[in-house]
């Protein structure tokens, strides 16, 4: 198990397509660990093989977290939740896909690719996901609240997106300065990260 460095805004992996993965590998399998270990080390309640520089489409989530959390919390109130000492449940998603979606809910989103920026993000509220778990076996699930915006906001960094596309042209210009310093490195991270200018 190892802690892997998060790549931060400005990395090209971030903008990138992960392609899907064909059969359960050792190599998969020792992923889907370090991305969990790498997840739980940073205090994040999700991440995507982008983040650490991997492209393929495996997703984790703290499924400890989500449940702790109540509706109404913010990805960071139960991002800090996830600082409590209790046993984690970890959920593997390989290969995500959102079959259906409905209805709309604002809420504040962050990123641990772009540490100390945070913004109102609206996503479906309700979707249904098809995905492989971490023993490869199909799975289909109906998920809500916090749990489905984690799964959206994870799905898109497989596709290349990130949460601020989704807010207004005008508050990603106001956000350009702080942008620029997290590429650079300039953030406070209480983990390894790989920086924009590094790659």
């Amino acid at each position: 198990m190892s802690i892997l460095p998060i790549y931060l805004f400005g990395s090209e992996v971030l903008r990138k397509k992960a392609k899907p993965v064909k059969q359960l590998t050792d190599d998969v399998v020792k992923l889907c660990v370090d991305m969990i270990a790498t997840m739980h080390n940073a205090h994040g309640i999700g991440l995507a093989a982008n983040q650490v520089g991997e492209l393929q489409r495996v997703l984790v989530i703290d499924l400890g977290a989500v449940e702790e959390s109540v509706r109404g919390d913010s990805e960071e109130e139960a991002a800090e939740k996830t600082k409590q000492a209790k046993p984690f449940k970890s959920l593997i998603m390989i290969n995500p896909e959102i079959l259906q979606a409905e209805g709309n809910e604002k809420m504040e989103e962050g990123c641990l690719s772009i540490p100390e920026l945070r913004a109102d993000v609206e996503r479906p509220d309700n979707i249904r996901v098809r995905f492989r778990d971490g023993n490869f076996k199909e799975m289909e699930m109906d998920v809500e609240g916090l749990l489905a915006r984690v799964m959206q906001h994870e799905i898109d960094h497989l596709d290349g997106v990130l949460f601020f596309d989704h807010i207004s042209k005008t508050q990603q210009v106001l956000l350009k300065p702080k942008l620029s310093k997290i590429k650079k490195g300039d953030v406070e991270a209480s983990y390894p990260v790989v920086t924009g200018v590094e790659v």
